[in-house]
């Protein structure tokens, strides 16, 4: 059962030698070759998988991979299906190009096998909530299990259709995000240091207001930080930034201001140039950017305020980077706002969003994190409501099959 939502989990279900559906969100980055360069929302969900092949399951995997518009062999999940195949050598790992057409094949599936069906973005009908669209998919098993947090916040056919039509469980990957999600943001020990980076204040607004009401620190930084900055009036040169989202931004630090939360902003800045290396990095503080210059990272100054107020925290939320972390001249803030949080052994930490998540590819000691999100919107969308329509539809479905 997931704490607090009395939604019960495939550990309530005892489901044994059944056909089981399962939705994952295996939207992994992938190279030019194709090859898996990140699997964490793979590898988060084997703990569900393994659950249900050892009690003698056969499973079938649902997935979407990028936006494809059609069917397009660019988005498909063969390379996704390959990778897989080497955690699982015992099984036979099937893809099945269209399901529409080959539902015997489906039906005569072994206990030797795990079939992924291809990229269901592939069909138009996922995003229109088609209700016969859903009916079809669920009748391809016995069980469904919502596996995929991270898409939950979509309202999309294979996320809040499928239920309707079968019996319906949160997978244990699920369980974990909402519960590790909901611990650091329902009744968090404090204080509590939320950070937060990316490039726009438009899509992490309602994110911020929910953080102020929960935070004692709100650390700011990225090119979200510059729209701060000009609401501020600080010049941020040719800096990224959201000038519809000025007044915004002054709003919200109004805001935070008078519940007593400590703000802490960018006081100084490493600037270059984003797309020419020859450009050589240098560090200002804020009051020094000039009109010509490009805010790519943190200062040290900034690194080091950030890392008094994340040492002193009993919860830590962190979503989205510090700057512009792909480039190693200005990975730097991000790195360090990374090695702050793993060194307070007494925190609670969350960290989540795609871009976060990149942050820490092959970074060390990740063990030391409370909780790493796969969820980029879904958390914040989390964050925000409390609720996914995913949850949403596993809770409709429990009532309607009187699980």
């Amino acid at each position: 059962m997931i704490h607090g939502f009395k939604i019960k989990t495939i550990d309530d279900a005892h489901i044994k030698n059944k056909q089981v559906l399962i939705r994952v969100d295996y939207n992994v980055p992938l190279d030019k070759n194709h090859h898996v360069t990140n699997d964490l929302r793979i590898t988060e969900t084997f703990k569900t998988l393994k659950h249900l092949l050892n009690n003698g399951n056969r499973i079938i995997l649902l997935t979407h991979i990028g936006r494809p518009q059609g069917r397009d062999p660019k988005y498909s999940v063969k390379p996704v299906a390959h990778h897989f195949q080497t955690y699982f050598p015992k099984y036979k790992v099937i893809v099945i190009d269209d399901f529409e057409k080959d539902l015997e094949r489906i039906k005569k599936q072994t206990n030797e096998e795990i079939i992924f069906l291809e990229n269901i973005r592939f069909y138009q009908r996922e995003k229109t909530k088609n209700d016969d669209f859903a009916e079809k998919l669920a009748h391809l098993a016995d069980i469904y299990v919502n596996d995929a947090f991270a898409a939950s916040h979509r309202v999309q056919t294979s996320v809040v259709g499928v239920p309707r039509h079968a019996p319906s469980y949160a997978g244990l990957h699920m369980q974990r995000e909402v519960e590790m999600i909901s611990r650091a943001t329902s009744h968090p020990k404090e204080p509590v240091a939320s950070i937060i980076g990316g490039v726009k204040v438009s899509t992490k607004i309602a994110l911020i207001e929910k953080l102020l009401e929960i935070s004692n620190f709100l650390l700011i930084g990225g090119g979200l930080a510059n729209t701060f900055m000009a609401a501020q009036g600080f010049k941020i040169g040719k800096s990224i930034y959201e000038y519809e989202e000025v007044e915004k931004a002054r709003q919200l630090l109004y805001l935070g201001g008078s519940r007593g939360v400590t703000q802490i902003l960018p006081q100084d800045a490493v600037v270059g140039h984003p797309t020419n290396d020859r450009v050589k990095p240098e560090v200002v503080d804020i009051e020094e950017v000039e009109d010509d210059m490009y805010i790519l990272d943190i200062g040290p100054k900034t690194r080091k305020a950030f890392e008094e107020a994340i040492s002193a925290a009993k919860t830590i939320i962190w979503n989205g980077p510090m700057g512009m972390f792909e480039n190693p001249h200005y990975s730097k803030g991000s790195d360090h706002v990374y090695e702050a949080i793993v060194k307070n052994k007494e925190a609670t930490s969350v960290i989540g969003g795609g871009d976060t998540l990149a942050v820490l590819n092959g970074k060390k000691n990740t063990d030391q994190i409370t909780h790493i999100s796969t969820g980029g919107g879904a958390m914040l969308e989390f964050i925000e409501k409390g609720t996914l329509p995913g949850l949403e539809a596993l809770r409709h479905s429990q009532k309607k099959f009187k699980l």
